[in-house]
């Protein structure tokens, strides 16, 4: 039972991060905020990796994992994006669309847990920390665009994790199938990125990424193959 406190302790730092990040967003620093929910990322990956070391599982570890993530990849990066993006000028249409963006984080962590058994090999819509984290590395990227713009990323990364869009579970890849043409797409996708802006090497991965995951699904039917 006290080994158990590690990765709950890690997963309440992911919690802590998003906690921080929302306070440093309030007070206009940016990136400190951004970075702070890269952090979160860290400490989400790790306390499943801790637990799997430990032979530590259980429903408490989960529900906790859940609830931590549903404010360091929902709320915070919500908040650092009107703030960032100064949503303000564009008034309750701002507060709206974050709102939807936390909603949407929310309900997909909700859908994800009641799906286990069901979604294997893949993510059925995006993950929430992969939203979360396109928020945060796209403020880290020095990409400059007005308040519309991110107004209409921000409508587009909140639905798409409770569409059912499929992406690659890179634990079970064996079960997903890529196509050659979303490989190159998302790949192109992500030197452009990368050419506008070398700071835009982690928003890159990212949001390659998610057009990955939307083209591989649009270009053909999606198929879970077992293994032989």
């Amino acid at each position: 039972i006290m080994m158990s406190w590690v990765p709950n302790g890690l997963t309440s730092l992911n919690l802590v991060c998003g906690v921080l990040s929302i306070y440093y967003s309030f007070h206009q620093e940016f990136t400190i905020s951004a970075l702070l929910i890269i952090g979160s990322l860290v400490a989400d990956r790790l306390d499943g990796k801790v637990a799997r070391a430990l032979g530590i599982s259980g429903d408490f570890g989960k529900e906790l994992d859940s609830l931590c993530d549903g404010v360091s990849f929902g709320v915070a990066p919500a908040f650092l994006m009107y703030h960032y993006g100064n949503f303000e000028a564009i008034k309750w249409i701002g507060l709206t669309i974050v709102a939807i963006f936390s909603v949407c984080g929310v309900l997909r962590l909700a859908r994800f847990n009641t799906m286990v058994g069901e979604v294997k090999g893949y993510f059925l819509g995006m993950p929430i920390p992969t939203a979360g984290c396109l928020v945060a590395t796209f403020v880290l990227s020095d990409i400059k665009l007005n308040v519309w713009y991110l107004a209409a990323l921000m409508l587009v990364w909140g639905p798409l994790m409770v569409s059912t869009v499929k992406f690659p579970d890179f634990k079970g890849g064996s079960t997903y199938r890529y196509n050659k043409i979303a490989l190159v797409i998302g790949g192109v996708v992500a030197l452009g990125l990368v050419f506008v802006s070398w700071k835009a090497i982690g928003f890159a991965l990212f949001f390659s990424f998610m057009v990955f995951g939307v083209v591989n699904t649009l270009l053909g039917p999606f198929k879970n193959q077992q293994k032989e």
